[in-house]
C-alpha cells in the first residue's frame, strides 16, 4: 500500500539511505534503529513518496558539492576530450538542448487531403468512362 505521509521513522531511513555509504549502516542497521523489518525499509524503498523524499534529501545532501561537480565537467571535457562531459557541461549552462523547433510554411498553392481527394475521385471517374466507352 502506497503511504500516504511519511512519519519518523520514515525520515529516520530516509536520513540514513540519503548519506554517502548509507553513513556506515547496513539496511538491517537502518531497520533496526527505524524499529521495523528490513524487508519493511524495502517496500518503502519502492514507494513513490518515500522514493521522492529520498531523492530530494540527497540532492539537499550534495547542494553545496554541485558548483564544484559543475566545474569538474568543464575540466573533464577539456583535459580527456570527453564528449559526454562537453555535453552535459553545455546542457547544465544552457547551451545545448534536446529541444527541436520544427517551422511550417504554408505554400498558398499546395492542396489540403480533401481536394486531392476530390481530384482523385474525380479522375477515377473520368477513367471509369473511358473504359466504358472503349468497351
Amino acid at each position: 500500500m502506497a503511504l500516504k505521509r511519511l512519519e519518523t521513522q520514515h525520515w529516520t531511513a530516509i536520513h540514513y539511505l540519503a548519506l554517502p555509504k548509507k553513513g556506515g549502516k547496513t539496511n538491517v542497521e537502518i531497520a533496526k534503529i527505524c524499529g521495523v523489518s528490513e524487508q519493511t525499509i524495502y517496500n518503502w524503498l519502492k514507494d513513490p513518496l518515500f522514493e521522492r523524499e529520498l531523492k530530494a534529501q540527497m540532492i539537499r545532501n550534495s547542494r553545496e558539492k554541485l558548483p564544484e561537480l559543475i566545474e569538474s565537467l568543464a575540466e573533464i571535457a577539456i583535459r580527456d576530450g570527453n564528449a559526454a562531459m562537453a555535453k552535459l557541461a553545455l546542457q547544465i549552462n544552457g547551451l545545448l538542448t534536446d529541444k527541436v523547433e520544427v517551422e511550417t510554411k504554408v505554400n498558398p498553392d499546395t492542396l489540403d487531403s480533401d481536394e486531392i481527394r476530390a481530384r482523385v475521385e474525380a479522375y477515377r471517374a473520368r477513367l471509369k468512362e473511358t473504359e466504358t466507352k472503349a468497351e
